[in-house]
């Protein structure tokens, strides 16, 4: 390699630095935004219904609406940022995002929130594409330590998010100061931390603008075919069906819907059984019992996603990580209901980190072989596709989980308040079998291999 040759390696790493820090921001901001409504959702439907309103279908109904509109639009996004580039896509996003918490916060009305949270689910395409991103700049060994990066991100918003939204929530009841009392913030007690995570967005929106440069050059862009915005919409699922047709990317995407919808049946179920009385089976545990976990199921996220998935994909590759990811979350959610009551944190921390552990190698896993088997043209296309299925495996998951937990919590026979946690495990498991029995499995090797040699 000539001097030149180095030179131009040094900038070009400089500016991949760059970019990934405001990926890194990117997704932070996101996963703080998703996770800053979690204490006070419950509260704000509350706040907003009429008397004798179901509010529990409310709250599941704001849920599901952010994660359908996910998965209807994220495809066009991930097709729209091969066509226009990543970079515009992502600003549309992160604009989205400022409008919609603060309209979320304004909201007056049951419906206006849920026209806030359709609009976030719309426009929220930023973590599809940032993963397109890290696929174009790249090199095929970096792509599993850059995809933990972005796990770090999640781990870190989905640990501050929450923390943020309850110090933040009814700003006009704190009893230390009066400052807000006969303010805007007392009628609309949740706008101050909407407005919190509006401003997250706007800062991420003005450095992108600035410092975010775009990652697929125009010469692959102009080989994508042109098509308005109605057309890639009216294609998406005809996307997502012939992803399923291809034997390298079908394994991938089935497994991790499968597996995805048995980690979502726990986002329903967790604090229903925590919060439960001991005397019937739970833990008795409180808001703040159930924030420790939280927290530390995202330190561990960080730990594995942000130190740990680079050695492990070095030493055991992405398909062992991604099935043993699986295997590792199986087990763990599906002892969740039997840790018991006289060591319950310690025993719920230990469940939480295995699951914690065992979804920090899955994902970024997951991401990284999906890179490696998508070409430059595709790979904005095919991560909304992955985007969109997780999306539906969401929506699923929520639906699976309320209607379970509702019909058994009350039984005392087999398919007690148990039974939710078994279907958790054996999603998981079903997604493990689609991938270790496919063709799929150890895919990757090859790419590297022909990587290696061409270096």
């Amino acid at each position: 390699m000539g001097e030149g040759d180095e030179v131009v390696e040094q900038q070009e790493a400089g500016t991949n630095s760059v970019s990934m820090g405001i990926l890194f921001l990117v997704v932070l901001v996101d996963m703080i935004g998703f996770g800053i409504i979690i204490p006070f959702l419950t509260y704000m439907v509350e706040h907003l219904a009429d008397p004798g309103a179901h509010i529990g279908r409310w709250v599941a109904g704001l849920m599901a609406a952010y994660a359908g509109m996910m998965f209807l639009f994220s495809p066009f996004w991930g097709t729209l940022s091969d066509r226009i580039g990543r970079r515009p896509v992502l600003m549309i996003g992160l604009a989205g995002n400022t409008i919609a918490f603060f309209v979320l916060g304004i909201s007056n009305s049951l419906l206006m929130a849920l026209g806030a949270r359709l609009f976030a689910g719309m426009v929220n395409a930023n973590m599809s594409v940032t993963r397109a991103y890290i696929g174009d700049v790249s090199k095929p060994h970096e792509v599993a330590r850059r995809q933990g990066m972005l796990g770090v991100a999640f781990g870190v918003g989905f640990s501050l998010g929450p923390a943020l939204g309850g110090m933040l929530s009814a700003p006009a009841q704190w009893g230390w100061t009066d400052a807000f009392q006969g303010t805007v913030f007392e009628t609309y007690p949740y706008l101050l931390a909407c407005l919190a995570s509006s401003m997250l967005s706007l800062t991420g929106l003005l450095v992108a603008t600035t410092k975010l440069q775009e990652s697929l050059p125009k010469e692959v862009r102009q080989t994508v075919e042109k098509r308005s915005a109605i057309g890639i919409l009216s294609t998406n699922i005809g996307n997502i069906g012939r992803m399923f047709k291809r034997p390298a990317i079908s394994p991938l995407l089935w497994s991790y819907t499968f597996y995805w919808i048995g980690f979502t049946i726990m986002h329903v179920t967790f604090i229903l059984f925590t919060m439960r009385a001991i005397g019937v089976g739970g833990l008795g545990f409180s808001e703040s019992d159930n924030g420790w976990v939280f927290a530390f199921i995202g330190l561990c996220g960080i730990i594995t996603q942000g130190r740990l998935i680079g050695p492990l994909t070095n030493r055991f590759g992405s398909s062992r990580l991604m099935a043993g990811g699986f295997l590792f979350s199986a087990a763990g959610l599906a002892s969740i209901p039997y840790v018991p009551p006289a060591y319950a944190m310690l025993g719920m921390l230990l469940v939480s980190g295995l699951i914690a552990f065992g979804n920090g190698l899955a994902s970024p896993s997951n991401m990284t072989l999906l890179t490696h088997a998508s070409g430059a043209e595709e790979r904005g296309m095919i991560m909304g596709v992955s985007e969109s299925l997780r999306a539906f495996s969401s929506v699923s998951g929520v639906l699976i989980g309320g209607w379970v937990w509702d019909y058994t919590v009350n039984r005392t026979d087999l398919f007690d308040f148990h039974t939710a946690f078994w279907l958790c495990g054996f999603f998981a498991v079903l997604g493990w079998a689609c991938f270790r029995f496919s063709k799929a499995w150890k895919a990757e090797e090859g790419v590297l291999r022909a990587a290696e040699e061409a270096e």
